[in-house]
């Protein structure tokens, strides 16, 4: 390693998600693909490259994609094992062909006809949170607006009731800090049983399904199998167990990441009050500046070189998308926010290739209708002073502790 690569990449921590920009554009300049020394990971920064490992499947599997970045102890495989913990992915760590056979059914009742539908519940789910908070004026708008709404509005898709969000989104939580985190043995065997719980919540909605059919997606998914579609069960339930925490634990995040941009950044938020058409750009845009996951994982299956770089059989890689996202090769004056960028569409944040996220049309339309009732009902609202905001450590999902808002209203 060149002098410039080793102080490039000197005390470059992954789980840190703080404030990780400068770090990644100096990493692009001088070390865009390196060992990690403290996880072995091989970290992938620049758009193309991060971009080519994605597209390329047959020599990089996502079959680590869910597995976690600290080994589980043998205490948590125990308490796993014994309660019946057998899910192995829904899709995202899945690989041709049981990837193919299985998103294909996935796909089919999991888009634009149920979001279509569900469209005036979303409405009515972001309406009473805000009315909730306008009455305040104030609000931590990560705990009390963009925690609940998207769950709220994948229970609707999913045929679940609404009193289960508290412990969904604690075993959301949970599966995150589990397969993400960098956790002790001591801290992974609470988690591990509430994967259990979690585990088995998903094999019981699919059983309920299958006994009392409702008008949701699991049910659909149910009903492709009656009508002979090749989907197992426990697939069937692997795949609620992973709608369940990536179709609104990231939403969640977009949300709050959004909100303090746009608060970050008053030309952009004072446009888009005024004009309300360009919430569709400055989606893409948030998407690609702030995005909710900004990292992800692959597996080398043979040597193979990434940048010119070589990599052995075996090897970890990160890719690192937040860094692609801002790369100057692809998005002029790449650091700037900017919701008028003609190519913001290009980002990573969604992943690339046949991995692409199957939720990504209803997260643009969460996002876009929130967006749009935020800058009708508080356009004069900011972030609260001297607020300390941390992120959750991983390597991941970059999820912000809270989002204190003052809302405006004496303002208006």
């Amino acid at each position: 390693m060149t002098v410039e690569k080793h102080l490039s990449t000197e005390g470059y921590d992954i789980f840190d998600l703080n404030a990780p920009h400068a770090k990644w554009l100096e990493l692009r300049e001088e070390a865009p693909v390196f060992q990690d020394p403290q996880t072995g990971y091989w970290i992938v920064t620049r758009h193309a490259d991060v971009k080519a490992v994605f597209e390329d499947w047959n020599t990089f599997s996502s079959d680590n994609a869910q597995a976690p970045m600290r080994p589980m102890c043998d205490a948590g495989k125990q308490i796993m094992k014994d309660g019946g913990f057998t899910v192995y992915s829904g899709l995202s760590a899945r690989v041709p062909p049981d990837h193919t056979r299985i998103r294909k059914i996935a796909q089919s009742a999991f888009g634009p006809r149920r979001f279509k539908a569900i469209q005036p519940r979303i409405e009515a789910i972001i309406d009473r949170h805000l009315n909730k908070i306008a009455i305040a004026g104030s609000c931590d708008f990560f705990r009390e607006v963009a925690y609940d709404v998207p769950a709220l509005v994948l229970f609707a898709l999913m045929g679940i009731p609404d009193d289960d969000v508290p412990k969904v989104k604690d075993w959301a939580a949970s599966r995150a800090l589990l397969t993400w985190g960098n956790l002790s043995d001591e801290e992974q065997l609470p988690l591990a049983q509430k994967m259990v719980e979690y585990w088995s919540y998903c094999r019981n909605l699919v059983a309920a399904r299958k006994e009392t059919p409702g008008d949701d997606f699991p049910t659909d998914m149910v009903q492709a199998q009656a009508n002979g579609a090749d989907i197992t069960d426990e697939e069937i339930a692997g795949v609620m167990y992973s709608v369940l925490f990536a179709g609104h634990e990231t939403t969640t995040t977009l949300m709050s990441n959004a909100v303090i941009t746009l608060m970050s950044n008053r030309h952009a938020w004072e446009a888009i009050c005024a004009d309300p058409s360009l919430i569709p750009k400055a989606t893409e845009e948030v998407l690609r500046f702030e995005p909710s996951i900004v990292s992800w994982r692959r597996r080398a299956k043979t040597k193979a070189a990434i940048g010119g770089v070589p990599v052995p059989e075996g090897a970890n890689i990160l890719l690192v998308m937040g860094s692609g996202n801002r790369d100057k090769a692809v998005f002029e004056n790449a650091e700037t926010f900017d919701i008028h960028r003609d190519n913001a569409r290009n980002h990573l944040s969604f992943g690339y290739g046949i991995h692409f996220c199957i939720g990504f049309q209803l997260a643009k339309l969460e996002f876009g209708i929130m967006l749009r009732e935020l800058a009708s009902r508080f356009p004069n609202m900011t972030m609260k002073p001297d607020q300390h905001i941390e992120y959750l450590h991983n390597i991941s999902f970059r999820v912000p502790n809270k989002v204190m808002l003052d809302l405006g209203l004496e303002a208006a």
